[in-house]
């Protein structure tokens, strides 16, 4: 049940044609934005790397969390309103079911706005790394996405119709800018890079960074993701206890 209801979920998305070119495409050309029209202007080492390869981790990490935002919370807001929600209660579809299906169909678009980014950075900017590299930076990047899948269904069951995409893309550019993906942390004033350090954006761009300089990423990072996607799941199940009861 649980397979057949992810493939209704990713063909429903898929027919989305807004969302692919708008959360597909948009990190791509800020990751050409940031290194082209800028990159005379911002030529210094971002964590540790050159500015290429910094900002290619930060765009991709930056479009997976946008996909798989987008591919739950205005979508959640818009079936919540035509009934489509109240329609999968009446069906044999247990709460952990439905939540799941959320997240892992959200979790398909994550890896093509990372591969795009990625693609983006060989052929433009010659960005070049082993293949471990590669694999592990996509796949923590990939799986890094959870937290944010749980986030946007989280977000579709708080919101409606009308509010669900500005409240979403709020978040989302709030993560991005605080969270270190758009400029290094050391920049920002010293209160946000407090906040930044404890953001999952900014945790799951480490796992790239990281990697990318030839490191492991450090087990803090983990666990403040594993702690985000516990509460951002546990939140989404009560709200959508709360929408049931109604």
């Amino acid at each position: 049940m649980l397979r057949m209801y992810v493939r209704l979920e990713v063909a429903r998305m898929a027919s989305d044609k807004r969302f692919l070119i708008l959360m597909l495409a948009m990190p791509v050309a800020m990751y050409l934005l940031f290194t082209n029209l800028f990159g005379e202007a911002n030529n210094r080492p971002a964590n540790g790397l050159p500015p290429d390869v910094g900002a290619m981790v930060s765009m991709a990490a930056f479009g997976a969390i946008g996909a798989v935002l987008t591919a739950t919370g205005p979508r959640i807001a818009q079936e919540r309103t035509t009934g489509w929600m109240r329609q999968l209660r009446i069906m044999p579809v247990t709460i952990r079911a439905v939540l799941a299906g959320k997240v892992l169909a959200a979790m398909v678009w994550a890896l093509p706005a990372i591969i795009l980014v990625f693609g983006a950075a060989v052929l433009d900017h010659g960005v070049s790394l082993s293949v471990a590299q590669w694999l592990e930076i996509g796949g923590l990047l990939w799986i890094g996405a959870a937290p944010f899948a749980a986030l946007g269904v989280l977000i579709g069951y708080l919101t409606d119709d009308a509010s669900a995409f500005p409240v979403l893309y709020g978040v989302y550019l709030f993560l991005g800018a605080v969270g270190g993906l758009w400029m290094p942390v050391d920049v920002l004033p010293t209160a946000l890079q407090h906040i930044a350090h404890v953001l999952p954006s900014n945790r799951v761009a480490e796992f790239g960074w990281t990697i990318a300089a030839g490191h492991r990423p450090p087990l803090a990072g983990t666990a403040i993701l594993l702690g985000w996607l516990g509460a951002f799941a546990g939140l989404a199940a009560l709200a959508y206890r709360r929408g049931a009861a109604r």
